[in-house]
């Protein structure tokens, strides 16, 4: 069971409001609050900082509409860290810009890239124990995850890849919660990657709450879904609620504000 000590966030930019929506949980066109997302993000680093990490909270960049999403341009462990290559032209630039903050944490032989055509993202990215599921995205193509896999590989990791058929990325539609549990939709709950696994299927109008994060024995739950709070309660998991609701409007959820290891 992997225990985190340390998380990397970034503060929203004012630029936010111009990050990248499908509207998938949210009514298209809704634009996100820029001062309450900042206090979100403040109560989500007390948060994780209350849980025992020591957070690294990196100041905003207004070139990066979506750069308050530090999963997505880097992958983290105990043994190495892979940066990424984000697939959309307006977020590649981050790989560039999250690597200071990943250097105050591993030398430089520990540290890894994805190189193109190879793109991926850290939300296609779901570590159970040490291995890696990686989602085949329009974000994450076979040949970033055959990159992460040569790499990983070297340092006593394994991965493997399984379809992304919905949406964004892997994590918005299965979330391992430790314990063997995890959280899936009705689609993932047929994958054949996930068999082995008490797999609790989240009600269509809450799909959004999938992405709950587990951070020390702690799962973080977005606010506003009851039968999700639950089904993680009923498991008997201690429960924080978190309000991302601004964030939810470009398509972003707990796991997407850090990089926790």
């Amino acid at each position: 069971m992997n225990m985190f000590t340390k998380a990397i966030t970034k503060k929203p930019c004012k630029a936010l409001i111009d990050g990248i929506s499908t509207a998938q949980f949210v009514v298209a066109g809704e634009k996100p609050d820029y001062e309450l997302s900042a206090r979100q993000h403040d109560k989500y680093v007390e948060i994780l900082e209350s849980l025992g990490l020591e957070v690294l909270d990196l100041e905003a960049d207004e070139r990066y509409p979506d750069s308050c999403f530090t999963e997505d341009p880097a992958v983290v462990m105990e043994r190495c860290a892979v940066i990424t290559n984000p697939a959309r032209d307006s977020r590649n630039g981050e790989k560039e810009e999250i690597l200071p903050a990943i250097r105050k944490f591993y030398s430089d032989d520990q540290i890894f890239h994805i190189e193109a055509p190879g793109t991926m993202e850290g939300g296609d990215v779901m570590r159970v124990g040490d291995h890696f599921y990686i989602g085949q995205s329009d974000r994450t193509n076979a040949e970033g995850a055959r990159q992460f896999n040569e790499i990983v590989t070297r340092f006593g990791y394994t991965s493997s890849t399984v379809p992304v058929t919905e949406g964004l990325h892997l994590k918005d539609f299965a979330i391992y919660l430790e314990n063997n549990n995890m959280l899936v939709t009705e689609t993932v709950d047929k994958l054949e990657a996930f068999k082995d696994f008490n797999r609790f299927v989240v009600a269509p109008d809450e799909l959004y709450a999938i992405n709950s994060l587990y951070i020390n024995g702690t799962v973080l739950v977005p606010e506003g879904y009851p039968k999700t709070l639950k089904i993680i309660e009923d498991l008997g998991y201690p429960v924080r609620l978190v309000d991302t609701s601004e964030f939810k409007k470009i398509d972003g959820s707990l796991t997407c504000l850090s990089l926790r290891f």
